[in-house]
């Protein structure tokens, strides 16, 4: 064949085509280089170009304006291509002049002249494509240069022998044409400028990759400048780069979102008849029990886009697999070791076709890698953008299906399943593979022995795969449940802080954490232990090379194990092992990722909204443009739903809902962002000072202003937690007028306000001359005295309308209406006045004198907020850094700077335990020895001299390298087994200690920390904590000892080698100290942007009606697209860190195993074959292991940042302590209920005034006080000192004579029961809602219930006290909450009991009946109430008048009605006088 070729192209006979000569210098026959060589380059243009077509067809960066760079780059192409035509033609002259020349003497020249176009034409296409550094132009150069090399050399050679005259054309053509060559391969190594209109020109901050060149990209040297600015200096969010377009949710989730809406709307139609007939409680397992279909649909979505990315980074890992063999050049250096004729040159060549297959390994994988964890990335933004946008359009059932907790668990722990599976999956079907090759050298190696191998191999996988498959079911079934249960419990648990404390239930809801924490951590011990039974445990290869080594040289004794087949056949029972273990481990990674992606289809086919599918019972409603219609009725009428059906959102069974205009909506519970005053009201809309003024004034929201410490710019904390509930419903009706929309559905708006603000409000807001009186307004309300004034009314009995029509209409009718005025009139007039005469008339009069004061008796109020004449909101808009400081309330993220300290190490190392840890380092210690003691058994082994063809002592060597692999076997897996169990140990504890951090914290610490910064903690932080960190460490320590033990071997073997191995420490050093510092600020940064997505996501969930309403989805979605691009801008730096260091961990790896092999070669005669093989397998041994340990240890510093967060909170301010056994006292205190302020005053913050002043009375035993106040005057604040939610700043409070401040918070809170304003249930039965303690009986809870008149309800419940209630208690109405409520304080009845507003959701008829059943339930108690409605306290012995923090007056109702001071006021303007 090579003659054939020549014959045909070189027309040369002799010699052959192609030969390896033995000279000690390397060279090719002429004709060789004149096509094959000169080719290579050429041909590698043309079967790349139709593909790097394609690319830059679909590649629309901008065109670059032409540079000096491009034009040098066209003119030596065009130079270059003169150059090869006129080499061209100068032949065919030649021939013309009857010059013999071989073919391939022109077409080598047209070849490379054609070529060279072609590269021209690529050079001009990339500028137009906007390709600033060009990878295949740069490949085809170096190609280029390196073949012109070779037939510089032969023209050297050739010039050398015959001179350079002979042929003066070809050598100045040759010369000429490899400088210039060389030129355009060094220009290609630098980048062009950007496309013209690119946004790298106008970004501050642009990322490096984009304008580096293809050696930085592929080197990841582009990255070297942040880490080098990480090493001087810590690093900034400011710092880092701009998130690239390309993985920007703009550009990712959007298209997501289109294919999924795509294949979920198929599968919807499809499954639409047959999901109609589930029933709710089936809805509610739609997370545990996912349809495969959904599953499918969300994969085939994902691999639609991501699929061609992932299969280029598949294609360069096959590459580089079985194209980078480093065994086969391996193999060939060996084979020259043996033969000592073979000249030098082939023994550099190897070492350098080592070197050379090492690096190009490096790169094809590194790519692979990086091109995966791209990928995760943007699988993470694509996912988190998908379910957050899923939030905003589910339906009411839907949000009984799922909670806050799981959604975070969703877009944190199911998400990073996924992006596991993107770097493991190919090794499900590469490990088979690498099995077989194994096998096959085996064979080679040993013969039929090695067929041991395989049935060895072959009966220990299925034992492999079915611990997998064990430990698969307790991460999946078990550990991911449970990790889903303590999410949703701890997200409630900080929902609802302030309950817990005040009920003084921390330590319950710590023990069920606690207990869930058991059982995940009870799944994850065993899932350990069987980890490390399956892939650390060296069970598997030792069994394998003993019954192999066995076999071999027990059946025949001629069989002799020498070096080269004992250390080779244990070199490919490690990569079999590696194999072995690493897919069990993808398939688990599969199973895993499997679970997660079933879990998120799940979540993302949960029921959505329609808009046209809404309504509610029979219901005919029809309201004119600009009127005001009230709704009426009793608790659980359907009122709210009404609304709700308006929004659009319950689920309509027939009829049709029609809406007209744009809608504002003020739900019951009111929803409030952590934002400022001013951000809460504006929402989203641009600022009118004018328009603004007027609704801050509208709204009675002046004097709070006043009080804030920064106006209103004052920062809210989430859920309103700073600002008391009239002042979250006030706000949130400043938003909704705000608007300027045509519809207004207001939810009750002024139940939550007292009865002055209340007035103020309709008089100026929604009321015939409010602000709002040329809107459509519908109102549910309970305040009966305003009912006049509406155009209609609306009566809703059990969700249907019962009677419609304007008051006087309904009124005469006497129907419901009346009779529900009547109920209401004469509970009232019970309490306060008898007057003679016709009911209705009675009803008729006593709403008049409501009506009259009701005109003209908010003068009070509108003098006090015009006299402020928006001072207040002037200077609270003045931009000033100190305003917008003193109004913060919520802190940032902290990230700490540099490295970990050492005491975070100590810290962990104490939460394991000291034992364990020398526990550890024992078993460490003992399997290492062993397996030292076994290499070295087996050197001796196979150093036996051979005596007629065989060895003595082989059943004595086969018996003793058996017990040694015991030996080692048992210790490792102790060992591994060790640092798992002891790192499930230290997660146990610092998991307590943080549960136990928070618990105890004051209310201040909640009020400034986002619940996201708290679920960040428990989730990703302790997953870090859980799984990540031991199994890191458990690496590092092996890594560690056998790197002690393979330093020993070499250099007893090769002590020369010490020359290698002290500067390889020290550069890996050098690297690893280099890298960490930025890695670990990046993993701060990176893990403290990721608390504000949680945040908002809890946020949005809660509001997500609130956001429908006011159609603002659209600037939440941008909203959280920031967050989340901020994010994956700290994550992407990481991403590329990693790749840097392990890029150049390896190609200095890649130079110690060079300089290994050429020293061999050197000294190629001192050296046997044996001692050549033994230096080099732990020369490549030991660069792999220190790169593992340097990457080990840098994972441990990465992640140990988890362990210094979750210590974060060990530091921050702790409340007083829960019991004081010193002072505990008796179960009788108190026994009086007498209680005594001296001199009190309290502050909320040390920055804020007094929000209490010198407070000084004193409360008799069983004693019945009203509090009473204008809103803001202190009168919830009195109940948080009382219980100690914040300390007192002076003065002090006696309970029964002792002071409240000298015992333990439970012992106090124990012995009070408070009705807080907002009515709070948890996820969970009934029962758990009423007696979270479990202390009483059913017959207590069923008694409670009757007094709270809920028995009836709770009997037409499904499941009656074991009734689940969903988070937040969203499947019950306000009203139903708050009488459950009650019940609980029935419970509980200690001798004190406070009632902070706690009727005003329910409407009146229902409060009269609260504050009858608390007269007569707790009569012997003394009872403080806290009211809006001035009725409800009329008849308590005494009241406590606040303003503004001070007491302004304090006696009976008949003394205070007489001196006509602020208490008659109020009741004046409460139209009761």
């Amino acid at each position: 064949m090579g003659g054939t070729v020549k014959q045909t192209l070189c027309r040369e006979g002799g010699r052959r085509f192609w030969i390896w000569p033995k000279e000690i210098y390397l060279h090719f026959p002429q004709c060789f280089q004149d096509t094959v060589v000169a080719w290579i380059p050429c041909a590698f243009l043309w079967v790349v170009f139709p593909f790097y077509y394609l690319y830059l067809k679909h590649h629309k960066k901008g065109y670059i304006r032409m540079s000096h760079l491009f034009k040098a780059k066209m003119v030596l192409g065009f130079i270059l291509m003169l150059l090869c035509f006129s080499n061209l033609f100068f032949t065919l002259w030649e021939i013309n002049q009857g010059t013999l020349r071989a073919p391939a003497f022109f077409i080598s020249p047209a070849v490379l002249g054609i070529t060279m176009m072609l590269a021209v034409f690529l050079t001009q296409l990339e500028r137009q494509k906007g390709v600033q550094s060009s990878g295949v132009l740069l490949i085809y150069w170096l190609l280029s240069f390196l073949s012109s090399i070779v037939t510089v050399n032969l023209k050297i050679q050739h010039a050398m022998k015959l001179g350079f005259l002979e042929d003066p054309f070809h050598h100045i053509a040759s010369y000429t044409y490899s400088t210039l060559v060389l030129v355009e391969l060094v220009i290609s190594f630098f980048t062009d400028q950007p496309p013209f209109f690119s946004k790298i020109v106008s970004d501050s901050n642009p990322c490096p990759e984009a304008s580096a060149s293809f050696v930085s990209r592929i080197t990841y040297w582009w990255f070297s400048g942040l880490l080098w600015k990480g090493y001087q200096q810590p690093l900034e969010a400011e710092d880092l780069w701009s998130l690239m377009k390309e993985n920007s949710s703009e550009e990712i989730v959007s298209q997501l979102e289109r294919e999924w809406k795509m294949y979920w709307s198929i599968t919807f139609e499809k499954d639409q008849q047959r999901e109609a007939d589930l029933t709710e409680a089936r809805e509610t397992q739609v997370l545990l029990e996912p349809e495969d279909c959904q599953s499918k649909s969300l994969l085939k979505v994902l691999w639609s886009m991501f699929g061609t990315y992932f299969l280029f980074g598949t294609l360069s890992l096959v590459i580089f697999k079985f194209s980078a063999n480093l065994l086969f050049s391996c193999s060939l250096f060996l084979e020259f070791m043996k033969d000592q004729e073979s000249p030098n040159w082939k023994g550099y060549f190897y070492a350098g076709l080592m070197f050379f297959l090492a690096c190009l390994q490096t790169l094809f994988e590194q790519w692979y890698m990086y091109t995966c964890l791209v990928i995760g990335v943007r699988l993470k933004t694509a996912v988190t953008g998908l379910v957050y946008r899923k939030i905003l359009v589910m339906s009411n059932a839907a949000r009984k299906a799922t909670t806050v907790g799981e959604i975070v668990n969703l877009v944190s722990v199911d998400v990073q399943k996924l992006m596991d599976l993107i770097i493991y999956f190919n090794g499900i079907w590469l490990a088979p593979i690498r099995i077989i090759i194994c096998f096959v050298f085996l064979w080679q190696l040993l013969g039929p022995s090695a067929l041991t191998a395989v049935a060895v191999f072959f009966l220990l996988l299925p034992l492999n795969f079915a611990i997998t498959k064990k430990r698969s079911q307790f991460q999946v079934s078990f550990q991911m449940q449970h990790k889903d249960d303590r999410a949703k419990l701890t997200n409630a648990i900080f929902s609802d802080i302030k309950v817990i404390k005040l009920y003084a239930w921390e330590k319950a809801f710590m023990e069920k954490v606690l207990g869930i924490r058991k059982q995940e951590l009870q799944a994850l011990k065993r899932s350990q232990l069987l980890f490390a039974s399956v892939v650390c445990c060296p069970f598997a290869p030792f069994q394998i090379a003993l019954v192999m080594f066995a076999v071999y040289t027990l059946v025949d004794e001629t069989h002799v194990l020498d070096a080269q087949k004992a250390f080779v056949s244990l070199t490919l029972i490690n990569i079999l092992n590696t194999a072995h273990s690493f897919l069990p481990f993808s398939i688990n990674a599969l199973v895993q990722a499997k679970v997660s992606l079933n879990r998120l289809a799940a979540f993302l086919s949960l029921e959505e909204l329609d808009s046209d599918n809404m309504n509610t019972n029979l219901i005919n409603l029809s309201v004119l443009e600009g009127n005001l219609l009230a709704v009426v009725g009793q608790v659980g009428a359907g009122k709210s739903s009404l609304l709700a059906t308006l929004l659009g959102e319950l689920q309509k069974l027939e009829g049709h809902v029609s809406v007209k205009g744009t809608v504002a909506y003020v739900p019951q519970q009111a929803w409030i962002q952590n934002a400022s005053v001013e951000d809460n009201i504006l929402f989203g809309k641009e600022m009118d000072d004018s328009w603004y003024n007027r609704v801050i004034h509208a709204c009675a929201l002046h004097p709070d202003l006043e009080t804030f410490p920064a106006g209103s710019r004052s920062e809210i904390g989430e859920k309103g937690i700073n600002i008391s509930g009239g002042q979250k419903q006030r706000v949130g009706l400043a938003r909704a007028v705000y608007q300027k929309a045509a519809i207004y559905l207001l939810d009750d708006p002024l139940s939550a306000v007292d009865a002055q603000v209340g007035q103020h409000i309709f008089e100026q807001v929604i009321g015939p001359n409010g602000l709002l009186k040329e809107k459509t307004r519908i109102l549910v309300t309970h305040t009966i005295s305003i009912l006049p004034y509406v155009d209609n009314i609306v009566v809703l009995v059990d969700g249907e309308i019962s009677e419609m029509g304007c008051y006087q209409e309904l009124l005469q009718k006497n129907g419901v209406f009346a009779d529900f005025l009547y109920s209401y009139s004469s509970a009232q007039e019970e309490e306060a006045y008898d007057l003679p005469g016709n009911p209705h008339m009675q009803i008729i009069c006593t709403l008049l004198n409501h009506f009259v004061v009701f005109l003209y008796s908010d003068r009070s109020l509108k003098a006090s907020t015009e006299r402020s004449s928006y001072r207040a909101i002037r200077q609270d808009r003045a931009p000033t850094a100190a305003s917008k400081d003193v109004g913060r309330l919520i802190e940032g993220e902290k990230t700490q700077h540099g490295r970990v300290n050492t005491s975070i190490y100590l810290d962990y190392l104490k939460a394991m335990g000291s034992p364990v840890c020398l526990y550890i380092i024992l078993l460490f210690t003992c399997q290492q020895t062993a397996s030292f003691c076994r290499g070295y058994w087996l050197s001796k082994w196979a150093d036996d001299p051979v005596n007629n063809g065989t060895q003595k002592h082989t059943e004595l060597r086969v018996g003793v390298f058996g017990v040694l692999g015991v030996i080692q076997a048992i210790g490792k897996f102790g060992s591994t087994a060790a640092v798992l169990l002891g790192g499930t140990i230290a997660s146990r504890k610092l998991f307590r200690q943080l549960l136990e951090n928070i618990a105890r914290s004051p209310m201040m610490f909640f009020e400034q920390t986002s619940i996201g910064n708290l679920l960040n903690r428990f989730s990703k932080e302790m997953d870090a904590i859980d799984s990540v960190i031991p199994d890191k460490l458990k690496s590092l320590l092996g890594f560690l000892f056998n790197l002690l033990e393979i330093y020993i071997v070499i250099v007893l073997a090769t002590p020369i080698a010490v020359v290698a191995i002290v500067p390889l420490t020290v550069l890996y050093a050098a690297f690893q100290n280099f890298y960490v510092a930025t890695s670990c600020q990046l993993r701060r940064l990176e893990a403290a942007s990721r608390s504000p997505i949680y945040s908002h996501i809890s946020e949005t969930f809660q509001g997500s009606g609130v956001i429908r309403a006011y159609k603002a989805q659209q600037r939440f979605i941008s909203q959280n697209d920031f967050r989340v691009d901020e994010n994956q801008r700290m994550c992407f730096p990481g991403v590329v860190a990693d790749r840097w260091l392990a890029a150049n961990l390896e190609f200095l790896g890649n130079s110690i195993v060079l300089f290994a092999a050429l020293f061999a070669v050197i000294n190629k005669k001192q050296l046997t074959p044996g001692i050549a093989a033994f230096s080099i397998s732990y020369a490549l041994q030991i660069t792999g292991i220190l790169n593992w340990m340097v990457r080990s240890w840098t994972e441990i510093e990465n992640n140990v940042v988890s362990v210094e967060r979750v210590k974060e909170y060990s530091t921050t301010p702790k409340e007083a302590p829960w019991t004081q056994e010193a002072k505990s006292q008796s179960q009788a205190w108190p026994t009086e209920g007498r209680i005594e302020f001296r001199n009190y005053s309290l502050q909320y913050r040390p920055n804020l005034e007094l929000a209490l002043k010198n407070i000084t009375i004193t409360i008799r035993g069983q004693e019945k006080i009203g509090i009473a106040g204008r809103t803001g005057a202190g009168k919830s604040t009195l109940a948080v000192g009382l219980l100690r939610l914040v300390e007192a700043a002076e003065g002090e409070i006696s309970i029964d004579g002792i002071n409240i401040a000298h015992i333990g918070l439970h012992d106090l809170r124990t012995k009070i029961t408070i009705i807080p304003q907002d009515p709070i249930l948890f996820s969970g039965s009934l029962r758990m809602n009423l007696d979270p303690l479990n202390t009483y009986c059913d017959a207590d809870i069923w008694t409670a219930l009757e007094l709270t008149q809920l028995k009836n309800f709770v009997l037409n419940l499904p499941d009656q006290l074991n009734y689940e209630c969903s988070e937040q208690g969203e499947n019950l109405s306000i009203g139903q909450k708050q009488l459950l409520c009650l019940a609980r304080a029935l419970l509980r009845k200690t001798k004190i009991l406070v009632l902070d507003e706690a009727t005003a959701s329910v409407d009146v008829e229902m409060d009269l009946h609260i504050q009858s059943m608390i007269r007569t339930q707790f009569k012997e108690c003394t009872v403080l109430t806290i009211a809006h409605r001035v009725n409800t306290i009329l008849d308590c012995n005494r009241i406590l008048v606040l303003e503004n923090g001070q007491i302004a007056e304090f006696d009976t109702p008949e003394k205070l009605m007489a001196q006509k001071g602020l208490f008659y006021r109020l009741v004046e303007e409460s139209g009761l006088v």
